[in-house]
């Protein structure tokens, strides 16, 4: 049986967030995590390119990569995305209209909120998951747990300053997924050669969440 969108999110439980300089950039860096068994990626639009990026990845890869789009901020974005073969629609702000463009095409939205009140209200919008940003600019996992606790039903998802040595706190706080920026997906790894470095990370932070799982 096929999974779904958000059960692919949630057994991986790592969103990289690609915020490269260049389209080869973005493929050497996507290449590497693939080989580590990371087989999601959120394309930021702030990628030269990036819907082509996503584009050019749909094709190379077709299924075997989930493919997202970040840093999303109107609903022409949203289209251009999913249609350039984006499964799930990232911002790092509440932008309403990017959730009904997102829903309208039956991809899953995912917002950005801080505070108590905007994660309730991305959530009331219609959103699949919100994502907290910049959580660890807030206290990380125990500002996380702290937003669970009278929003039992809030999907989270943090994002920003989100580590290796970080990552089981932020599961064992209730995190659906984790958004990993730089500790992952590391462009100057690619661009001095290594792109070894971000495979071996990749498997580090599979390894480190089936282990807290397991625990």
């Amino acid at each position: 049986m096929l999974e779904t969108t958000q059960q692919t999110i949630e057994r991986v439980g790592l969103i990289p967030v690609l915020r490269a300089k260049s389209a080869e950039q973005g493929h050497a860096v996507v290449k590497a995590m693939v080989e580590g068994g990371v087989n999601i990626v959120e394309v930021t639009m702030t990628v030269p390119g990036a819907v082509d990026l996503l584009k050019e990845l749909k094709k190379e890869y077709g299924a075997k990569l989930l493919l997202g789009a970040g840093t999303v901020t109107t609903a022409a974005q949203a289209e251009a995305t999913i249609e350039a073969g984006a499964e799930f629609v990232v911002s790092p702000s509440l932008h309403p209209d990017v959730i009904r463009a997102t829903k309208a095409n039956q991809k899953i939205s995912c917002p950005g909120a801080l505070t108590p009140t905007e994660a309730i209200t991305a959530w009331e919008a219609g959103a699949d998951y919100v994502k907290i940003f910049p959580c660890s600019a807030v206290g990380g996992a125990s500002y996380l747990k702290a937003l669970l606790a009278p929003f039992p039903h809030l999907k989270l998802i943090p994002t920003g300053g989100v580590t290796l040595q970080t990552a089981a706190s932020f599961i064992q706080a209730g995190a659906r997924a984790l958004g990993v920026g730089s500790d992952l997906v590391n462009l100057a790894a690619v661009d001095a050669g290594k792109p070894e470095t971000i495979t071996e990370t990749a498997r580090a932070y599979l390894q480190a969440l089936a282990d807290v799982r397991k625990s």
